[in-house]
């Protein structure tokens, strides 16, 4: 950016301050010079002008049981002329393990065979062992390893209490052999921008740093890459992380995740900045750096609800899943 350059551009991270990289991500890009804030879905909503950027961040509730409200704001901010980087519809498909299920298995990107249980139906006609996962799930949890079919039904009837299986049903996966480790690949605007592999605890088959898996640094490998950014292009994503499974020579997609946490420095490219690489490949650098003034709010008046009869707005309301 060249030196005196001032633009008025506002770069919202729509999302919540409990993310560990939200406040690093804003951080990290106001010392870039960028004009970058964190803001709740209703405050974005309010504050956001045409032109301006909002990076929506949005993740699944801590009772697995959908989104976090918001998904509508951004609706309304795209319909205002607001850049919404992971669209809402980007958003849901990420989150959404059916969604991912489905989009992936029409592209032929191998992803684990998945099927969608509710209460009652009968059990699935896959080979053991499976996995039992939320379908709005995260951070590893109420996921769960069956290697039999009397454990199977063990799970499911305990999974069965959780409101989150009343409201959305379980998946079943078919388990691809654990390993170790998995790799985890950041994509931002069709390009990889940080990576790290995952170990798992010793004793545990899952490798999520929320269950004491171990980050290291890691250059993806050219197949691994190539995977990852396909993965990203099929649903749409602006920002996401894409976890993946060695299977031989090659990789499988397990999940994608659209509010990816990479406040971790071992992320980072070996001589770059995941942050900064984040704001090249979204065009955030060019987009808005600090203005000389701030800029007042948006009028109330201003601000207008999505009509519901969209394609777009029917589609981010969670209870609209298939």
């Amino acid at each position: 950016m060249g030196a005196g350059l001032v633009r008025t551009g506002r770069v919202a991270i729509v999302g919540g301050r409990d993310s560990p990289t939200n406040p690093v991500l804003e951080r990290e890009w106001r010392a870039l010079g960028i004009n970058a804030s964190v803001l709740a879905p209703a405050a974005a909503e309010a504050l956001l002008e045409p032109g301006d950027v909002a990076l929506a961040r949005i993740d699944v509730r801590t009772t697995l049981d959908g989104l976090e409200p918001g998904l509508l704001a951004l609706v309304t901010l795209r319909q205002r002329g607001v850049l919404v980087l992971n669209r809402p519809s980007a958003l849901l498909a990420a989150h959404d393990k059916l969604r991912t299920a489905r989009l992936l298995g029409a592209a032929a990107l191998p992803h684990p065979r998945t099927l969608h249980l509710r209460k009652g139906d009968p059990l699935p006609r896959l080979a053991l062992p499976l996995v039992l996962k939320p379908r709005f799930g995260s951070w590893g949890a109420d996921v769960t390893r069956c290697d039999t079919r009397a454990a199977l039904e063990q799970q499911l009837a305990v999974l069965a209490e959780r409101n989150w299986f009343a409201r959305q049903g379980v998946l079943v996966q078919e388990l691809i052999p654990p390993c170790g480790h998995d790799l985890r690949v950041v994509v931002a605007g069709g390009r990889i921008v940080g990576a790290i592999r995952r170990r798992a605890r010793p004793g545990d088959w899952r490798t999520n740093i929320s269950l004491g898996g171990t980050p290291e640094p890691v250059v993806p490998p050219a197949a691994a890459r190539s995977l990852a950014l396909a993965a990203a292009d099929r649903l749409g994503a602006d920002l996401v992380g894409v976890d993946l499974l060695p299977l031989g020579d090659s990789f499988v997609v397990i999940e994608l995740n659209g509010a990816v946490d990479f406040d971790d420095p071992e992320y980072s490219t070996p001589g770059g900045n995941v942050y900064a690489a984040v704001a090249q490949a979204l065009n955030i650098d060019k987009r808005a750096a600090t203005p000389a003034h701030p800029r007042s709010p948006a009028p109330a008046g201003r601000r207008r609800s999505p009509s519901l009869g969209s394609q777009e707005a029917r589609s981010v309301v969670p209870g609209a899943a298939g």
